[in-house]
This record gives C-alpha cells, structure tokens and sequence, in this order.
C-alpha cells in the first residue's frame, strides 16, 4: 500500500510533517477519481533526454514570440500553450485560450511532481494526460514536410510522456501516445512500438478527412493497420473533442461557456462514422 508515495496514516489526507517539496503521502481511499481528460503542459525541456543527439540543433523548443508570449517553436513554425489547459486557480471570469508563460502557470500545470500533489489534494488516483502545444493530433509534427524528423520528434515527445511524464510516478497515470497520421502503416508500428513500453491508449481524431488534405475518411480501409494494431495489443483509441472540427463558438465575443457546452457536441458525428 505504499507504492508511489501512497500510505497508510493515523488522520486522512496528508500525513503530518511532510518536508519542503516532497509529495504528501494520502491515504489510499482517499484518492477515487480516475480523470481520463486531463492536459498537460509540456515542460521546456522535455525533449533534452528523449530525442537523438544528433538533432539537437533542430528540436522544438520554447522561443519569445513577437506578442511577448513563451511559444515553441519547430521547423519554423511556432503555437503557443493553450491557456485554458493552464488557468487552473484562476478565476473563473480570467479563463481563456490566450497563449501564457510558464510563469504565469500554477506548477503543476507541467511540472510532474507538483502535479502529483495537486492530484492527491484533490482526490484523483490516476489521470490520463492530453498534449498542448503537439496538438490532440500530433498536429504540430505532421505539418513539417521532413516527414523523418517528424517522426523522430514524435517519437520523442511519446518516450517522454511514457517514460518521464507517466513514469515518474508509476500508477498514478495512464499514458497516452500521440499518433504519426500522415502513415496508417507507421501508426500502427507506433501503436505496437509503445504498447511494448505499457502504453495502451492512442490520441486520435473525429475526422481524419478534415485534418490533413488528402487523407481518407474513417470509412476507408487506408485505417485498417491502426485499428488492426489496435486491436492486437488492446489499445484503446481516445478521440478528444475538437481534435478536427476545433471550438464551437457561437459568435466571437460569446462566454467561453458557451463553447465548453456545444464543442463537445460535434463528437456525436464521430460516433456515427465509427458505428
């Protein structure tokens, strides 16, 4: 029962006399929340250990943009972190998608030992993370032409996330990779190649079709190795809302309320393709 900073304790909650730093240890009952749509907020320095040395000159990595706003930048282009992902202890009325800085952030937005923290204040065992700035999608990479280096990275940000992110507390996450779309035969290497590092869930999309020019609907065999590879390795395929038809706002100066309740309406059209 203490695997992972969980423990038994005299008083629920934290365990007294915890020092500067170090993850308060909860009693196991109570931590009942399993969140299978939470983010994160990628740190700069993710892709330090994960990526081949030999692209060092050419990883993604956090730029000042010209608005004064932190933003990663790869192969020339440059997104911002999403502020919605990163307003947790905002007000409420202060919520919105402008991109931030890191300062800014509560911590545990992208720093995994402040995260298990704010986990365990707030009663959650495990929680499974979707990407920022790479995009529900792996976005971020498929727009690059050097379809090589795309790879690589995304290959690098799904060690990370496995390895780093999801690792650094094991059973406290369930880790969830990104998808190379632009291959039906590379995702589904990249399904089997994560499986066999314990990741059994992959990040896809309402409707490929609307995603990258040229790319088949859901109704095209062209999917066939992904759902096969799926398959074999009991791989759950997650599909966020806005992850192809993007935010529904109502008109441009509606509350941001108004999206949250009719975005996730266009899911039901991804639910009718795939039934």
């Amino acid at each position: 029962m203490s695997q992972d900073g969980l423990g038994s304790s005299s008083l629920p909650g934290y365990r007294d006399g915890h020092a500067p730093g170090e993850v308060p240890r909860m009693e196991l009952n109570d931590l009942i929340l399993v969140s299978i749509d939470d983010h994160v907020v990628e740190p700069p320095d993710m892709f330090d250990r994960h990526a081949p040395a030999r692209y060092r000159d050419r990883l993604p990595h956090i730029v000042m943009g010209d608005d004064g706003n932190e933003k990663w930048l790869f192969e020339g282009q440059q997104v911002g972190s999403m502020g919605l992902n990163a307003v947790v202890s905002w007000p409420k009325e202060e919520w919105g998608f402008d991109p931030i800085g890191f300062a800014e952030m509560r911590p545990g937005a992208y720093d995994i030992h402040e995260r298990v923290r704010d986990m365990n204040r707030n009663g959650i065992l495990a929680s499974m993370c979707f990407p920022s700035f790479a995009g529900f999608n792996a976005g971020f990479f498929y727009n690059t032409p050097d379809r090589d280096l795309s790879k690589v990275m995304l290959q690098a940000y799904n060690d990370w996330h496995i390895d780093t992110w999801c690792g650094s507390h094991p059973g406290r996450f369930i880790p969830l990779a990104l998808p190379p779309l632009w291959d039906p035969k590379l995702l589904a290497a990249e399904v089997r190649r994560v499986a066999r590092k314990g990741c059994f869930a992959v990040s896809f999309c309402e409707n490929p079709e609307k995603v990258v020019p040229g790319l088949p609907s859901l109704h095209s065999e062209h999917w066939d190795p992904f759902w096969r590879a799926c398959c074999d390795e009991g791989t759950v395929v997650a599909i966020h809302i806005g992850s192809a038809s993007g935010m529904q706002f109502t008109t441009l100066d509606s509350p941001v309320d108004v999206m949250i309740t009719t975005t996730p309406i266009s899911i039901m059209s991804c639910a009718a393709d795939l039934l």
